[in-house]
């Protein structure tokens, strides 16, 4: 039987996000029906709500950073029971048969994971709705375990906001000895800097704002740097291992690469645009350095991240608000005007009539 659930959707890309009820499928044998206490607030949501990426389907439940409290499981779910404290993150299924599947690396489905929202459901055709709502069904594969330690407020980021800079720091091996640079002190930027100090790199934050030096210290970094000022830059010359950028805007690259030592790596974490301005190809070139991109991470990096985050005492910063109060983060995330990430109360849908 399907199950009716209250939400918030968008249901076109100018509309406000509002009311919404909606069905979601009964439990297959393998799901896990999650009763979702909190959501964070992505910026990819802005960009999907209002179709800033050309692929928006209406009407749309965002939302993929969830924790929740299980409420049943399917017959064959043997992982998780009733009460266990979950999350669940951008992806609710993959095909599981390729060989990116096979190495844990489902974000790199041969055949696209199947998205937490704005997605299609693999088995039945029907669009997938995200955690700006009550309830979700997700496969058991793709289910986290929270632990015990982690406070569920500021852990839901985690599931974007973590996964997504955690992953890289991992993959290119970054920690003690390594000189590395974040680019950005947002959602994002904020837990790269927290990760990238739990490894025990040497940490700079690259900002053009002014002001920034003891908020960055306060999360991890060692230097803050000027993006702006020449003579900041021309100091760190040919200075950092890695570079984590997790701007989601184009911007100019080449002041950056020119601050990487040989074979250094400028990892993109929060632009999928076209580079605007080009790259100029000498400077790769000359120095053998490399600009690469990172999506999140594989399930199995994911719940890795989050008992890393246990162990280590590392959590988002968030600002609290209520699903009615959606419309107006939004505009305030537009306006860089919240540290650092939004996470929604989703018992304030109890108040909707």
């Amino acid at each position: 039987m399907a199950l009716t659930i209250r939400g918030y959707a968008a249901h076109s890309s100018t509309s406000a996000l509002a009311p919404f009820n909606f069905t979601r499928r009964d439990a297959r044998a393998n799901d896990v029906v999650i009763d979702i206490l909190y959501c964070g607030v992505c910026h990819s949501d802005i960009h999907q709500a209002r179709n800033e990426w050309g692929n928006s389907l209406y009407p749309m439940v965002p939302g993929h950073e969830i924790i929740g409290r299980v409420s049943r499981v399917g017959a064959a779910v043997t992982r998780f029971k009733a009460g266990d404290m979950v999350g669940v993150g951008c992806m609710v299924d993959s095909c599981q048969h390729c060989e990116s599947c096979a190495e844990g690396l489902e974000q790199y489905c041969d055949e696209h994971a199947t998205l937490t929202y704005n997605g299609i459901d693999r088995h039945d055709g029907l669009p997938t709705y995200g955690g700006y709502s009550e309830r979700i069904v997700v496969s058991d594969k793709f289910v986290l375990s929270l632990p015990e330690t982690l406070d569920p407020k500021s852990a839901a980021p985690l599931l974007c906001a973590g996964i997504t800079t955690y992953s890289p720091l991992r993959h290119w091996k970054i920690g003690a000895g390594h000189k590395i640079a974040v680019i950005g002190l947002g959602g994002l930027g904020h837990m790269g800097l927290k990760f990238a100090k739990a490894f025990g790199a040497e940490v700079t934050l690259f900002t053009r704002s002014p002001g920034k030096e003891s908020e960055a210290r306060r999360l991890g970094a060692d230097h803050v740097v000027l993006s702006t000022d020449p003579a900041q830059m021309q100091a760190v010359s040919s200075h950092f291992d890695f570079i984590l950028d997790t701007v989601p805007h184009q911007h100019d690259l080449n002041p950056y690469l020119a601050t990487l030592k040989r074979d250094g790596t400028h990892v993109l974490v929060g632009l999928i645009e076209p580079l605007e301005p080009a790259v100029h190809a000498a400077s790769l070139i000359m120095g053998r350095k490399s600009v690469v991109g990172s999506a999140i991470g594989g399930i199995a990096e994911t719940q890795e991240m989050l008992d890393f985050c246990a162990a280590n005492g590392i959590a988002c910063d968030i600002e609290m608000i209520d699903i009615q109060n959606i419309n107006g983060a939004y505009q305030r995330m537009l306006d860089s005007d919240v540290k650092y990430r939004f996470v929604i109360d989703m018992a304030s849908l109890r108040r909707e009539v």
